[in-house]
């Protein structure tokens, strides 16, 4: 009686488990297949990411774009790996659930970090298309320097003034960028004024006969002289020359500029107008 109780609770379970094994069996040659596959696609990945690597490198010279990318090469062959195990394993639901939640994290992680991801997309631009590389004089964004270092997030300039300036990747590709290096001319302006009785001609031939054997400049490329204004107490006049950065920056070349028309004005006679200045007065005197 005991016996035929017992029987009837382990029939049951001993059919199940029978059931299980054969399953099991049956289950273990795509175990084994999928196993091997995950194997092959690693060694793909590893090679994979490594191609992808040595190829980007002779195309950029971003390490951070080169190794997002390598890496990002490696997961994406892994992870197809794992479809592929998972689909020889009979587990498609499984695969459309991962694909599903893939999905919706992409999507939430888009919103929630929506500038990060802007940024590194713009940085990614950057380095593919090279606007800009390490070491050329730039200006962007109301700041102009040497760029230091092009990054994913961010671009980081000297403003040669002793400050590290940070820029947004999506800043430095969203918005205009002035190249000073790419044509390695530059052109400076440099702004005078002479009083009313001088004569312009003679004052345009002085000025431009002081320009023109400075040794810096851009032969190729004219110098303007154009006078722009009649002030109060002068006549405005603008210089524009160019100048070769290989020798020199904007800065010392215009200074040099100023050095040499103020010596050819001053051996000529030509005088730089004087800004009146109010003449001070002592109190009035009390009356008796």
């Amino acid at each position: 009686m005991i016996f035929a109780q017992i029987t009837k609770i382990t029939d049951p379970i001993v059919v199940k488990l029978d059931k299980w094994f054969d399953e099991s069996v049956r289950f273990v040659p795509n175990l084994i297949i999928a196993i091997l596959i995950l194997v092959v696609f690693r060694f793909l990945a590893r090679y994979g990411s490594r191609f992808m690597e040595k190829g980007l490198t002779r195309a950029s010279q971003n390490i951070a774009l080169v190794s997002l990318i390598s890496a990002l090469t490696r997961i994406a062959i892994v992870t197809t790996g794992l479809f592929f195990a998972l689909g020889v394993l009979g587990l498609d639901k499984t695969v459309t659930s991962l694909l599903a939640g893939a999905g919706v994290l992409a999507l939430a992680l888009g919103f929630a970090f929506q500038d990060l991801t802007t940024n590194f997309i713009s940085g990614a631009f950057i380095a593919i298309q090279r606007p800009i590389k390490v070491g050329d004089v730039i200006e962007t964004n109301g700041f102009t320097g040497k760029v230091l270092s092009i990054g994913l997030r961010s671009v980081k300039l000297d403003n040669f003034a002793g400050q590290l300036v940070e820029l947004p990747s999506k800043d430095i590709f969203q918005k205009p960028i002035v190249n000073f290096t790419h044509s390695g001319d530059r052109r400076v302006q440099l702004e005078c004024s002479i009083g009313y009785k001088d004569d312009l001609f003679f004052v345009e031939n002085v000025a431009l006969s002081a320009i023109r054997p400075l040794l810096f400049l851009q032969k190729l490329k004219p110098i303007e002289l154009n006078f722009i204004r009649f002030s109060e107490k002068s006549i405005d006049f603008e210089i524009l020359f160019w100048i070769d950065q290989a020798k020199i920056g904007p800065g010392p070349g215009k200074s040099l500029a100023m050095k040499a028309i103020k010596k050819a004005f001053d051996e000529n006679n030509i005088a730089f107008p004087t800004p009146a200045r109010p003449v001070e007065t002592g109190p009035p005197l009390a009356k008796d």
